[in-house]
């Protein structure tokens, strides 16, 4: 490497060698203490200037509720949920590909910030700011803003530790910056926090992130590994391992072709689930099939013991937004850590994004009623054909065990045939028991699945090996 030629081991000109990073440390730690004081101390110049701001920023913010609504979904890039989303995922690709250190790089990074927060927090001991007019409201205390803090660490961790696989750095790293601004900003504006309090967070988190960087560095030092500048990030022999998808990995072929092919297959999906559904919910009423489905719903209705309530409850949850989410997220970054290739996560996310459209696009067509029986649910925004819960339930593992059958040549593989049988049947019965669907219902996630993702397999075939990069065309 470059830095290895240098004189005594001295980084190259522009470069962000080690030896800055004490002094670096050093500045930010006494920004960051300065501005605890100034905290402490209630000086009058910085209490009006925050005021100042959070009062001009309330007046521009609080009578435009399209701006609070575009101000609230950019603060929850910087929040909680976001945040372990990213390093969860993150740490499972580098944990599949072996790359422990990284890892644990990036979750100690990511636990310290989470640990500093709360503590200085109680430490410092500062209340909300007040404006006159609140648009948002937040738990805690005040200083230092904890997305701030967060946004810093966590997408300063991600970005050193992917940029040896990072093309366009510059480009990449501001980005990065300008989102962890845009994050600060969204705090201040809402009103939850004043600029001192942001801005200890973004010191404070660059102190920590300075910190554990240098730290790591000095580790592969002691254990005998190059060190390389910083800007090349923590690892940088590990660029070829956290790359996503190598470059001879070719991308799906003729894509205005298969894209025209899926959009004229989901009108035809979607025409006979309309078809099947306006039958169902006109035409049925007094027949045997009508008969059929309010009994079976009332059957199950006398089932009910609070034990099959708590049961039911948990298997209706396995096939709502948040779980089948974590389950494509999970499945996916295992994918791309396995088989370096794109096309299974196309196939998976399409079946996924075509999968939620026809279920609302069919739903608000169709307009069935809910059973008659009392629902343990909420009322629901969406009518009751085609269960949403169990079409998507039934997509998602049907559409891994068509990866994984052709992909895992061990005995293993017929587990996903399992979970695409047991699971879907499960919060099937789950959402009928608890009053929500009738059995035809299941039928049309049923018909569904079976038309939606034998159109993408037929159109993508996803378990198609990538050909050889000087093969393209």
């Amino acid at each position: 490497m470059a830095a290895d030629a240098a004189p005594s081991g001295e980084a190259p000109p522009g470069r962000l060698a080690g030896h800055w990073v004490p002094l670096l440390v050093v500045a930010i730690g006494l920004g960051f203490g300065l501005l605890v004081l100034l905290v402490r101390l209630h000086l009058e110049p910085v209490a009006n200037v925050d005021r100042g701001v959070a009062r001009e920023l309330n007046e521009v913010v609080s009578p435009r509720p399209y701006l609070v609504n575009a101000l609230n979904g950019a603060t929850r890039l910087g929040g909680r949920p976001v945040m372990f989303w990213l390093v969860g995922v993150a740490a499972l690709l580098l944990l599949v590909r072996r790359r422990v250190r990284l890892a644990v790089y990036l979750l100690a990074t990511t636990v310290g910030a989470l640990l500093l927060d709360p503590s200085v927090k109680s430490l410092v001991g500062r209340l909300r700011p007040v404006v006159e007019v609140p648009v948002a409201i937040a738990p805690g205390n005040s200083f230092p803003s904890g997305h701030a803090l967060g946004s810093m660490v966590v997408y300063g961790a991600l970005l050193l530790v992917f940029l040896p696989a990072v093309r366009y750095r510059k480009l990449f790293t501001a980005a990065i910056a300008l989102l962890v601004v845009a994050i600060g900003v969204t705090r201040i504006a809402l009103g939850v926090h004043c600029l001192t309090d942001v801005l200890a967070g973004w010191l404070l988190g660059a102190l920590w992130l300075s910190v554990t960087a240098y730290a790591f560095r000095l580790w592969r030092r002691e254990a005998g590994h190059p060190v390389a500048p910083l800007d090349d990030g923590p690892e940088p022999e590990a660029a070829e391992a956290i790359n996503p998808v190598p470059d001879s990995s070719r991308p799906i072929p003729h894509r205005w072709v298969k894209a025209t092919e899926i959009l004229t297959g989901w009108v035809f999906t979607f025409g006979i689930l309309y078809v099947v559904g306006y039958l169902l919910t006109n035409h049925t009423e007094g027949t045997w099939l009508g008969r059929f489905d309010d009994g079976v719903v009332r059957w199950l209705q006398t089932l009910r013991t609070p034990t099959l309530d708590d049961v039911s409850w948990v298997w209706s949850k396995a096939g709502d937004t948040s779980a089948i989410l974590v389950i494509s997220l999970v499945f996916c970054t295992i994918a791309l850590a396995v088989w370096r290739q794109w096309r299974p996560v196309v196939f998976l996310v399409l079946t996924m994004v075509g999968e939620l459209i026809l279920f609302l696009c069919t739903a608000a067509s169709v307009k069935r009623d809910r059973p008659p029986v009392p629902q343990f649910d909420s009322p629901m925004p969406t009518s009751s054909f085609p269960s949403g819960h169990i079409a998507a339930t039934m997509c998602i593992w049907v559409a891994i065990a068509v990866l994984i059958m052709d992909r895992v040549s061990s005995r293993w593989r017929w587990f996903a045939v399992v979970l695409a049988v047991v699971m879907p049947a499960g919060v099937a019965l789950s959402r009928m028991y608890r009053g929500m669907h009738h059995p035809t219902d299941l039928l049309g996630a049923a018909i569904l699945t079976a038309l939606w993702v034998g159109l993408l397999w037929w159109v993508l075939r996803p378990n198609v090996r990538a050909a050889p990069a000087e093969m393209r065309t």
